[in-house]
C-alpha cells in the first residue's frame, strides 16, 4: 500500500505580534481537514502550530505534489487569513501567501512543503518536525547526524540494514541545482556542501541498498521568491524511523547538542534551535522572538492512516524531563550570544542580511561615504 503523508506549513497571521496563531484559526484549519476526511480526499489531518506557524499533517494515497491536496492546504490559509486573521487584525496576516496565482502546487507560493510518498510496512513509525524562525538549512546538521554520523546513530555501525548508508538530495536554493551524495563513500563531500546552511539545504534522504525514501524536508526560502525579507521560512521535516531506519531514540538525539541556525529576530540572527515540547505549551516564542525551536510528533502509519496515542493526536516526543537540560543548555547559548548585541557571529553576515532592511540603513547613509584619498610614498 503506497500512502503519502504531506506536511504543508504557512505563517498567516498571529497574537501579539510573532507569538502564535488565533485559536480560532486552529479550529478553522481542523474543521476544513475533517470536512477533506469525510470527501475522501485525504484520510487523515491533523492541524497544529510551532510558534506563530500553522502546521498541517496529512495522509493520503494521491502522491507527492498533487494538486488536489496542495489546494486544500492552499484553501485552507486563505480562509483562515480572510476570514479570521484579517478581521482580527493579527499580526502578519497572509505573510506567507506571496502570490493569489495558485495553479495545482504550493511550491513557489510561499508556503513550506514536506512529502513523503513510501509503501507501508508491518509498522511504520513516522516523525514530523516542525521549526520556528530558522530556515531551511537549519535541517543540514540534524539530518547529518541521523542518516550519516555513527557518533550518533549506532545502527550505522552494528544494524546490517543500515549498514550501506543513505542517499542525500542537496538543493543550491541560488542557483536552483541539486546533486545526490551518498555516505559514507562522499560524507566528505556532503560537509562541504551543506555545512553552508545558508545555501545548500538537504530536500530528500534515501536509503542507498534499495532507494527507499527515508526522510524529506522543506526547502521554501521567501526571501529569494519575495526578493526582500517577508518572514523567516520556519521549515517542517519528516522523517521514517526503525526497522531498517534508524530508530526513533537515535532520530530525536540529533537534537540534544542544540545547533546554531539562522533566523531568530527580524530573520537576522543567529541562535540554539531548541527542542520543545507541544503539550507543555512550550511551541511558542518570546524571548528575543525565540530562540528559534522545534517540535516533533511521532505517529504510526496504519493503512494510510496517522495512529497517534489518542486518535490522530501525535505523541509528543520532546516531552520527556530529559529535554529539559536540553532546554536549559540553549537557554545559556542564547544567552550568550545576545550578550554580544549587533555584532556578528550573532547578527548574520553581510550576504543573508541583503534581505533584511538593513539595505534600507545602508542605501541612506550612501551619499556620505567619499572616497579614500590613495597616498603613494615617495621614495
Amino acid at each position: 500500500m503506497r500512502t503519502t503523508v504531506s506536511v504543508i506549513k504557512a505563517d498567516v497571521g498571529s497574537v501579539a505580534g510573532h507569538h502564535k496563531p488565533h485559536s480560532k484559526m486552529l479550529e478553522a484549519a481542523a474543521a476544513k481537514l475533517k470536512a477533506a476526511e469525510e470527501s475522501g480526499l485525504i484520510n487523515t489531518g491533523y492541524a497544529t502550530h510551532c510558534g506563530d506557524d500553522i502546521i498541517l499533517v496529512m495522509s493520503h494515497f494521491r502522491g507527492e505534489d498533487n494538486p488536489e491536496v496542495h489546494g486544500l492546504a492552499w484553501s485552507i490559509f486563505k480562509d483562515i487569513t480572510e476570514k479570521v486573521a484579517k478581521p482580527l487584525k493579527l499580526y502578519g496576516a497572509g505573510q506567507d501567501l506571496l502570490s493569489d496565482a495558485f495553479s495545482g502546487n504550493v511550491k513557489g507560493l510561499g508556503p513550506g512543503v514536506a512529502e513523503l510518498e513510501f509503501e507501508e510496512r508491518r509498522s511504520d513509525p513516522i516523525i514530523v518536525f516542525a521549526a520556528d524562525k530558522t530556515e531551511p538549512g537549519a535541517w543540514n546538521l540534524p539530518l547529518y547526524r541521523i542518516f550519516a554520523s555513527p557518533d550518533n546513530t549506532a545502527g550505522l555501525v552494528i544494524d546490517p540494514t543500515l549498514h550501506d548508508g543513505f542517499k542525500f538530495d542537496v538543493l543550491d536554493l541560488v542557483e536552483s541545482w541539486s546533486v545526490v551524495l551518498k555516505t559514507p563513500e562522499e560524507m566528505y563531500d556532503l560537509i562541504a556542501l551543506i555545512g553552508t546552511v545558508g545555501r545548500y539545504a538537504v530536500s530528500k534522504v534515501y536509503r542507498a541498498s534499495d532507494n527507499e525514501p527515508a526522510a524529506a524536508a522543506s526547502t521554501t526560502r521567501l526571501s529569494l521568491i519575495a526578493g526582500r525579507y517577508v518572514g523567516k521560512d520556519d521549515p517542517v521535516m519528516v522523517v521514517r524511523a526503525q526497522a531498517g531506519f534508524p530508530a526513533v531514540g537515535e532520530v530525536l538525539s540529533a537534537f540534544a547538542q542544540p545547533p546554531i541556525v539562522s533566523g531568530w529576530m527580524r530573520g537576522s540572527h543567529r541562535g540554539p534551535l531548541t527542542p520543545v515540547s507541544f503539550r507543555r505549551g512550550q511551541n511558542v516564542v518570546s524571548y528575543f522572538d525565540g530562540p528559534p525551536r522545534v517540535i516533533a510528533m511521532g505517529w504510526q502509519v496504519s493503512n494510510g492512516k496517522l495512529v497517534g496515542v489518542d486518535g490522530v493526536e501525535p505523541s509528543d516526543l520532546f516531552e520527556d524531563p530529559f529535554w529539559d537540560v536540553v532546554r536549559a543548555k540553549a537557554a545559556e547559548i542564547a544567552l550568550t550570544l545576545r550578550s554580544m548585541g549587533e555584532f556578528e557571529p550573532a547578527r548574520l553576515g553581510h550576504e543573508e542580511m541583503e534581505y533584511t532592511t538593513l539595505p534600507q540603513i545602508i542605501e541612506r547613509l550612501r551619499p556620505r561615504f567619499k572616497p579614500l584619498e590613495v597616498q603613494v610614498s615617495k621614495k
